[in-house]
This record gives structure tokens, C-alpha cells and sequence, in this order.
């Protein structure tokens, strides 16, 4: 399981021009599901994302997690991080989730964080959307499971 945080100051997600997610300060969180992956994955990626320390304390050093400030989290599904690009101009997915498992580890991730952190949103699994950021720092980290 893959996912690429970004600390923001706000950001949020629309479908359809409606926005179905939003939050201030806190992480961004762009999920990518792979093969293979499982509840065990989810459960650690989660863990590693609610406690990395990635904001920044009196002192200016990034000591503070999600947790510590009590920021917002929101979790958008993209299997393209999931893609291959090593070879050619074309990107591969053969690595990604087969959409069902995909959906199901994302819905399960969405509950975990729900019951484990206060402010979670999120956008909507395999719909097109639109996300909108703005990104402190910048600060762009990419996390495995």
C-alpha cells in the first residue's frame, strides 16, 4: 500500500463540482492500493501516517505528527501510484489492486482512520475528481506500507 502525504493548510475534494471532502490544516493523503496488499498493510500505513512527524514544533523542526496538532486528514483514492513507469512512455498498472479489493481496502483504511482520528474526510472511490491543496512548505513525503 502506497500513499503520498503532503502537510497542507487546507485542501479539499469535488465530484461533480461538489465538494465531498475538505479540511485545514493537516495531511492530504493520496491512497494507492497494490496487489497483494491486505487489512495488515492498511493498518500500518495508517499507524506510520496518524504518528510521522512532518509539522513543525516551537523550534521549527518537524517534530509534531497528525496526532500531536490534532489536524485533519483527507484520503483520496489514486491506483496511478500504483503504476509502473519504469520502462517506455506508457505507464503500467499491472501492479495495481484489481478495483474490488481496491474499494474494499479503502473503505476499510476510511474506518480505521475514523475510529483512530478525529477529522477524517475523504473523496470518492473511483469517481473523477478534483483536488484542490494548498501545500506547507512544500512538504511531500511518500510512504510504504
Amino acid at each position: 500500500m502506497l500513499g503520498l502525504i503532503q502537510r497542507v493548510s487546507a485542501a479539499s475534494v469535488s465530484v461533480d463540482q461538489h465538494v465531498v471532502g475538505e479540511i485545514n490544516q493537516g495531511i492530504l493523503l493520496f491512497l494507492g492500493v497494490q496487489k497483494g496488499d491486505s487489512v495488515l498493510e492498511a493498518d500500518r500505513l495508517l499507524q506510520k501516517i496518524l504518528n510521522y512527524r512532518l509539522f513543525s514544533d516551537s523550534t521549527e523542526k518537524m517534530n509534531l505528527s497528525l496526532s500531536n496538532i490534532r489536524g485533519g486528514l483527507l484520503v483520496v483514492s489514486q491506483f496511478t501510484l500504483a503504476a509502473d513507469t519504469k520502462k517506455g512512455l506508457r505507464p503500467s498498472f499491472s501492479s495495481a489492486a484489481p478495483p474490488e479489493l481496491a474499494e474494499q481496502l479503502y473503505d476499510y483504511f476510511l474506518s480505521q482512520a475514523s475510529a483512530h482520528h478525529a477529522s477524517v474526510q475523504s473523496g470518492q472511490f473511483g469517481a473523477n475528481m478534483q483536488v484542490s491543496l494548498c501545500n506547507d512548505g512544500p512538504v511531500t513525503f511518500m510512504l510504504h506500507s
